[in-house]
């Protein structure tokens, strides 16, 4: 018999983001750490999966042909059988993937459930190496309609880009999923979190909506991770992090619908649209 998840019991939907370290190359070996990740995620009851960045792939490519050895299609038998694995659930997954579609690749984010494959998001803002191998995505990201409540996606650098999250945030979204690859910068002040961490917890705080971001660990061709895998709740608090390379935690996602902050402001309802057409004085 299936377990009944938290969401269906108290409208609580339970976080798991799996803090991955893919081989680069390697499609068979991070095909099956992708598929023990969500089997260990649905024994904990999750209900939203977050799996890093460019799960199946790896990252640090020696070159174009090697991203593509390793890239499959939108259609490929692997989500067939992750979807099979949540037969019987409502769980979502969103994991990266490197995509092949025509002769493009692309650093892709998929969202799937039991029923199949929800949306498919190309990463519009990339990062450093990622632009000699993959084409941007030239769509705005999807917000995907789930049991648990209304998840976006964004992929590592695009969380960089303030406009991401609040266009994600006027769409709807109660959640933002984060598939991501941070690298690791050893120069940030002592005692300081990630500026990646912070930025997250910045959005989340300024649009008054839950983040998940699932970073990867390991050592990757000499390059090192953040492992600064992280759930932000919509005050812009650490909820959860990933000791043991798993964050778990339970969340309200419906919260973020209400954007009052104060008994006369609300987060987007303030918001100046007849002013940011306008052009700044250079005085």
């Amino acid at each position: 018999m299936t377990a009944i998840r938290p969401a269906e019991q108290t409208g609580v939907a339970r976080i798991v983001c799996e803090q991955l370290a893919p081989r680069v190359g390697d499609l068979a070996h991070n095909k099956e750490l992708a598929r023990d990740a969500v089997r260990r995620a649905l024994t904990d009851r999750a209900d939203i999966v977050v799996l890093p960045e460019l799960t199946t792939s790896g990252c640090v490519f020696a070159d174009a042909d090697e991203a593509r050895r390793t890239a499959v299609g939108a259609d490929d038998p692997f989500f067939d059988d992750l979807r099979a694995e949540l037969y019987g659930t409502r769980t979502v997954v969103v994991l990266g993937f490197c995509e092949e579609a025509g002769n493009r690749l692309y650093n892709s984010a998929a969202v799937l459930d039991a029923g199949g494959m929800r949306a498919v998001y190309r990463k519009t803002h990339l990062w450093d190496r990622e632009t000699l191998f993959f084409t941007p995505g030239d769509r705005m990201p999807p917000v995907v309609t789930t049991p648990h409540g209304r998840i976006g996606v964004l992929i590592c650098y695009d969380m960089e880009f303030p406009e991401m999250p609040r266009r994600l945030a006027l769409a709807g979204a109660d959640l933002i999923a984060v598939p991501t690859n941070w690298p690791l910068i050893k120069d940030h002040p002592v005692g300081e979190r990630p500026a990646e961490i912070i930025q997250a917890q910045a959005a989340a705080r300024a649009n008054g909506l839950y983040i998940a971001c699932a970073d990867r660990s390991g050592t990757e061709r000499a390059q090192e991770w953040t492992q600064g895998t992280a759930v932000i709740n919509q005050y812009g608090w650490i909820t959860a992090t990933a000791p043991e390379h798993r964050a778990v935690t339970d969340l309200f996602l419906h919260l973020s619908r209400e954007k009052a902050v104060s008994p006369h402001n609300d987060l987007l309802g303030d918001r100046r649209t007849d002013l940011y057409t306008q052009e700044s004085p250079l005085l």
